[in-house]
């Protein structure tokens, strides 16, 4: 499915609600509440079985999406800033909260996220450190290099402040 341009149009939801998705093992969507489908502007048919990289927004640095990645899948649950892409094009912030979900035996089975609407000065906060990435990634020919040189860029910010990625989150 083809993304569609970003059209700097930020869309919200409210307070109250919740963006709920679920993923296999590789990202695919396996569940969408109607909040995601409102928020992102697609049908369940649209999405599910599709990649959740479905609504990543190309501004989203993706050492974020990798560090996300890397703590997934061991096991751990992670809290981030995105901003995501709607079928029109239009971006929505999230503040999103990832975790792996378990069979009976402690295996992964897949992914849960919620998400909600973030605190407006965190995402005022985190867009520049977010540029900064993503300049950072774009200046590198080789994509992979690019993603391994912003990761070190945002482990070293992380240990300039003295924190882990989750408790900046909380803190921006």
């Amino acid at each position: 499915m083809q993304q569609a341009q970003p059209t700097g149009v930020e869309r919200r939801f409210g307070d109250e609600e919740i963006i709920v998705s679920k993923t296999d093992l590789r990202g695919r969507i396996t569940y969408a509440n109607e909040v995601f489908l409102r928020v992102a502007g697609y049908r369940a048919g649209e999405v599910l079985g599709q990649p959740h990289s479905l609504i990543r927004h190309p501004d989203m640095p993706r050492c974020v999406f990798q560090l996300l990645w890397d703590t997934i899948q061991k096991g751990d649950e992670i809290f981030a800033y995105v901003v995501n892409l709607a079928k029109s094009g239009d971006h929505y912030w999230v503040f999103a909260h990832v975790t792996p979900t378990f069979d009976e035996r402690g295996a992964i089975l897949g992914y849960h996220s919620n998400r909600r609407s973030p605190d407006r000065g965190a995402v005022e906060r985190i867009q520049p450190i977010y540029r900064q990435l993503l300049a950072t990634e774009r200046a590198h020919a080789d994509k992979k290099a690019g993603i391994e040189a912003a990761t070190r860029e945002l482990h070293a910010l992380l240990e300039k402040v003295g924190m882990s990625y989750g408790e900046f989150a909380f803190q921006v």
